[in-house]
């Protein structure tokens, strides 16, 4: 996937250079301008049409080299200007994501075909991702309905639901739909990755909530103090771990139970394990890793015995068991 001028290009080497820092940045950000862009709900240019001395607002855009208009809405001042904002705003992404693009080649990288598991993977999880988000929203103790979390992700607010609740909902819907991305499913697994999908969990909550902590932390309902975190060990354990002759499975249930013990970061070390651990899994088209509502308090009390010295065996055979959905 990732090439420098000491290899020929070809589809799936991956090499670490020099350039790979800056690589798997450009990823990042193409995966959000994406992301960003399938959110908006207008593509085109605002054009007004008159019938009957009544005014029309549709959406302009060209489609396999024909021209086709889309109706919109009644015309009014406030829509048009919205529409021309949202015009403005794809045309700057769209110009974002060509010097993206352009940035990649020189680096060297060209993308890779996914195989056909991986992209069926892909739609299982994004089938799924509403449920995936409230199951996550309940272990974090957020205290909505899952008619009230489907509101929130569809529409971004509910009624009787605290501002906080509702910003980690959306946080989560970021993450996974980040994930989700083509090419962000063909980046590794890595620090990095584990670090941004932080920084989507933590958004709003803290200035910078993908840099690894640098305070200590106590957990609530365990003795069990996670010791200050240290940068290279971490990058060092998450490669250890995936180089292991394990089934998919087992590694993405070893590197959750590893970052939710490290707590790598100040808040979201849920959140953000169990996502980092499903895009390892989908990558190997092996499923999703889901603790489902019912299950949470058991969960919860392995994790407690985790914590406190019980061995991994236990509460991975739990998340295999109990966690892990398959297709």
């Amino acid at each position: 996937m990732i090439q420098t001028e000491k290899f020929p290009k070809k589809k799936g080497v991956t090499a670490m250079g020099a350039n790979y820092s800056e690589i798997q940045d450009l990823l990042q950000q193409r995966a959000d301008i994406q992301a960003r862009m399938n959110l908006m709900p207008y593509d085109g240019n605002p054009e007004i049409k008159v019938s009957n001395d009544a005014r029309y607002l549709y959406m302009r855009k060209r489609v396999a080299g024909k021209l086709t208009s889309t109706y919109v809405d009644l015309y009014s001042d406030e829509l048009y200007q919205l529409l021309l904002r949202n015009a403005k705003e794809r045309k700057d992404l769209n110009k974002a994501l060509r010097k993206i693009n352009k940035e990649l080649a020189v680096l060297g990288y060209e993308d890779k075909e996914l195989s056909t598991r991986v992209l069926q993977n892909l739609d299982f999880a994004r089938a799924n991702m509403k449920a995936n988000i409230y199951d996550q929203a309940v272990l974090e103790g957020v205290a909505t309905t899952f008619p009230q979390t489907e509101d929130i992700i569809e529409n971004g607010k509910v009624s009787g639901v605290s501002a906080t609740d509702v910003q980690k909902i959306l946080n989560l819907k970021h993450a996974w739909e980040f994930i989700l991305d083509r090419d962000v499913i063909q980046s590794e697994s890595n620090y990095h990755m584990l670090c941004h999908i932080a920084k989507l969990v933590n958004e709003g909550f803290f200035y910078d909530g993908g840099r690894i902590r640098g305070i200590p932390v106590q957990i609530g309902g365990t003795s069990y103090v996670p010791p200050l975190p240290v940068e290279s060990a971490v990058i060092g354990q998450i490669e250890e771990i995936k180089s292991r002759d394990k089934e998919p499975i087992e590694i993405a249930i070893e590197l959750c139970m590893y970052c939710m013990e490290t707590q790598v970061f100040k808040d979201g070390n849920k959140r953000a394990s169990v996502i980092f651990a499903n895009h390892y899994l989908i990558a190997q088209g092996m499923g999703l890793l889901v603790i489902p509502e019912k299950d949470v308090p058991e969960f919860k009390k392995l994790l407690v015995r985790y914590y406190e010295g019980e061995p991994l065996e236990l509460i991975g055979a739990f998340l295999k068991e109990r966690c892990w959905k398959r297709f």
